[in-house]
C-alpha cells in the first residue's frame, strides 16, 4: 500500500504542478491586458489633446494586405460589438500585423501614411481656424458688427436681427438708422396700401423689393376696416393719414354708414412697428398731402401760421356743409382760449430754473432732429362733403395748425405736391394755386396752355428733384368722344415754373385702363402703378420713368402680379409710397 501511494504521488505531484502552472499564464495574460489597456487610455489622452483620435483603428490584414476598421464600441455603446480575443480572430482568418502598444503606423503602405497624417492635419487646422473666428467674433467690437450689417439689403437684415439680441439691438438704434439713412446701399421698395379682398379691408401691406423683383406681404391689423387714405413717406417711415370706417358692417367698404377719421398712423418698415402722432383738428378721408424739410432753428413758418390762425378769419363755405356741423358747441374755440389762457398764466409765474434748463435741453434734442412739414388739405370730411380747408403738423411740436383757405371758386383740389417750398394743388376745375410755405398764404396761377384732358381721369401732380410734373388722360386726335379713329393715351407735362407754361415730355406705353392710378415721385423716378379688372380678374402694371434720362422712356418694373387676389374696388382705394431701405 505504500508502494502503491508512492507510485501514484509522481501523478497527483504533475497534475497539481500543471495546475499552478495554468493559474501562472492566466495571471501572466490578465497582467498583460491590464497593462495594455492602461497604455491605450495614456494614448487616448494623448491624442484627445492634440485633437486627433487614432486609437479606435484596427489593423489587420488577410494575405499580405492592411485592413483599416474603426472600432466605435466604446464611443457608442454598443453592447454586442465587444473586443475580440486572439482565438475568434483567428478563426475568422484574420491575422494580426501589429500590437496597441506599437504606433500603428508602420503598416501603412507607401504613401499612406503621409495622406493620413495631411487630412487628421488639414482637419486640426480647421479646427483652429473655427476657434480663432469664434474668439475674434466674441471680441469683435460693436463700430465693425455695423459697418457689415449696415451693407445688408433690407431682407437679409431682417434675418440678420434674428440671430441674437446684440444684432437686433445694433441693428435698431437710432445710429444704425441714421448710418444707412446716409449710406449708399440703400434700394427703392415701393409699398402698396389700401388692399380689400372679399369685400373687406384686410389691412395687408404689399410691398415691392424693386432690386430684386420680390414681392411681400406685411400683416397690419392696425388698418383692419379702414380705406380712403393717403399715405406719404417720410424719411424712412410711411404716414397714413384719414381715411374712413364702416360702422355697420365693420371691415366693409361701406360708403352708406362710415366714420370718418381724423388720426395719423406711422408706419416704420425698418423695425415693423407702428406710432401715433397727433390727430388732425378735422377728419377728412383721402385727403391732399405734402411733405416738406425745413431747419430746426425755422420759427418764422409756424409763427406765421399761428397769426393766420389767431386773427380768427371766418370760414364761409358756399354751396356746402356749415361750419355749425362741424363744431356745434364751438368746443375747438373753447380749447384754443383755454390752452392760451393757460400759456398766459405760466408766462405771469417767476422764473424757475428747473423749467428753464429743461427747456435749453429740449431745444438742443430738437437740433439734432430733422425737422419736417406734413400738409394736409381738401378730401372729404364727417358728411361726405368736399372741404377746401387745410392744416400743416410740425414735427417737432407735434401740433396741426390750420392754414388759410384755397382760393375762392377754386374748386375741389384732386391732386397736390411740394415743389421748390411751395405747396402745389390742381383742382378739378384745371386750376391751379400754390401755397407759400414760408409766408403763409396762397396764391393763384394762370398757366398758358392749359393741357388738354379727359375729365374722367383726375390729374396727379408729382415733382422730381425742383422739377413738376403733372400725369392726365387726353386724346391722340382731336377733342370729342371715344371713336374708332380716336385713342386716349396718358401723358406727362412738365410745368415751366419762370413762365408757367406746360410742356408735353413723354407718352405712357400703356392703355388707360385704370380711372385712379397711382404716381408718385421718388428722387428722379416716377413710379406708376395701374389696377383694373378685366375678364373677372383683377390686373396690376407697374411702370417707372427716370426724368433725368432726356428720352424719359416708360418701363415696366415687374411682371409678377399680386393683385389677382384682391377685389376690384381695390383699384379705387389703393394708395402708394415708395421709400429707399
Amino acid at each position: 500500500m505504500i508502494s502503491d501511494r508512492l507510485a501514484g504521488e509522481p501523478s497527483s505531484f504533475h497534475q497539481e504542478f500543471e495546475a499552478l502552472s495554468v493559474s501562472k499564464r492566466l495571471v501572466r495574460s490578465v497582467s498583460q491586458k491590464l497593462r495594455k489597456k492602461n497604455r491605450q487610455v495614456e494614448g487616448e489622452d494623448e491624442e484627445k489633446a492634440k485633437g486627433i483620435s487614432l486609437s479606435c483603428l484596427t489593423f489587420y490584414g488577410r494575405g499580405g494586405g492592411c485592413k483599416v476598421g474603426a472600432d466605435t464600441t466604446e464611443e457608442f455603446r454598443d453592447p454586442s460589438g465587444r473586443r475580440r480575443s486572439s482565438a475568434s480572430e483567428e478563426g475568422k482568418g484574420y491575422k494580426t500585423i501589429c500590437s496597441t502598444e506599437q504606433t500603428g503606423v508602420d503598416c501603412f503602405s507607401y504613401g499612406v501614411k503621409e495622406r493620413f497624417w495631411k487630412r487628421n492635419g488639414r482637419k486640426y487646422s480647421e479646427l483652429e481656424v473655427l476657434s480663432c473666428n469664434s474668439r475674434m467674433h466674441l471680441s469683435l467690437p460693436d463700430d465693425i458688427l455695423e459697418m457689415c450689417l449696415v451693407r445688408l439689403p433690407l431682407t437679409s437684415l431682417m434675418n440678420a436681427r434674428l440671430v441674437c439680441k446684440k444684432w437686433r439691438y445694433l441693428t435698431t438704434t437710432a445710429r444704425f438708422m441714421r448710418m444707412r439713412r446716409e449710406g449708399l446701399h440703400q434700394t427703392p421698395w415701393l409699398f402698396l396700401f389700401g388692399i380689400v379682398k372679399d369685400g373687406c379691408c384686410s389691412g395687408e401691406i404689399h410691398a415691392l423689393d424693386i432690386s430684386l423683383d420680390q414681392w411681400h406681404r406685411v400683416n397690419a391689423d392696425i388698418l383692419k376696416g379702414r380705406f380712403l387714405f393717403s399715405v406719404t413717406s417720410v424719411d424712412d417711415d410711411v404716414y397714413v393719414v384719414g381715411g374712413c370706417s364702416s360702422l355697420t358692417n365693420f371691415g366693409r367698404v361701406d360708403r352708406g354708414s362710415f366714420k370718418t377719421h381724423k388720426g395719423v398712423l406711422v408706419f416704420s418698415p425698418l423695425t415693423k412697428s407702428w406710432h401715433k402722432i397727433a390727430s388732425m383738428k378735422y377728419a377728412r378721408s383721402a385727403p391732399i398731402l405734402g411733405v416738406t424739410e425745413v431747419s430746426a432753428d425755422c420759427q418764422s413758418l409756424i409763427r406765421n401760421q399761428q397769426n393766420w390762425q389767431d386773427m380768427g378769419y371766418p370760414r364761409s363755405r358756399a354751396g356746402r356743409a356749415s361750419e355749425v356741423y362741424e363744431d356745434p358747441h364751438r368746443l375747438s374755440l373753447r380749447r384754443q382760449f383755454r390752452n392760451t389762457f393757460s400759456d398766459s398764466e405760466i408766462s405771469l409765474l417767476p422764473n424757475r430754473n428747473p423749467s428753464n434748463v429743461r427747456q435749453k435741453s429740449d431745444n438742443s434734442n430738437l437740433k439734432n432732429r430733422r425737422r419736417f412739414l406734413l400738409i394736409a388739405i381738401g378730401g372729404h370730411g364727417s358728411w361726405d362733403e368736399p372741404l377746401d380747408s387745410g392744416e400743416i403738423y410740425d414735427s417737432f411740436s407735434n401740433k396741426w395748425i390750420e392754414i388759410p383757405m384755397l382760393p375762392l371758386d377754386f374748386g375741389v383740389v384732386c391732386s397736390g405736391v411740394v415743389c421748390n417750398g411751395m405747396f402745389y394743388v390742381y383742382s378739378e376745375s384745371d386750376k391751379l394755386a400754390g401755397y407759400d410755405i414760408e409766408n403763409g398764404f396762397w396764391v393763384g396761377l394762370q398757366t398758358t396752355p392749359s393741357p388738354p384732358r379727359v375729365h374722367e381721369y383726375y390729374p396727379k401732380l408729382v415733382s422730381c428733384n425742383g422739377r413738376m410734373f403733372m400725369l392726365l388722360v387726353s386724346w391722340c386726335e382731336g377733342d370729342g368722344q371715344i371713336g374708332r379713329r380716336n385713342k386716349a393715351v396718358r401723358k406727362l407735362w412738365e410745368l415751366d415754373l419762370l413762365y408757367l407754361s406746360w410742356t408735353e415730355v413723354s407718352i405712357h406705353p400703356d392703355a388707360p385702363m385704370d380711372w385712379t392710378a397711382a404716381f408718385v415721385a421718388d428722387r428722379n423716378l416716377i413710379f406708376g402703378v395701374e389696377m383694373f379688372k378685366i375678364f373677372g380678374q383683377v390686373l396690376d402694371f407697374l411702370t417707372v420713368c427716370d426724368v433725368s434720362d432726356p428720352k424719359m422712356n416708360w418701363s415696366h418694373i415687374s411682371r409678377n402680379h399680386m393683385a389677382h387676389e384682391m377685389d376690384a374696388s381695390s383699384c379705387m382705394t389703393k394708395s402708394m409710397a415708395v421709400l429707399h431701405l
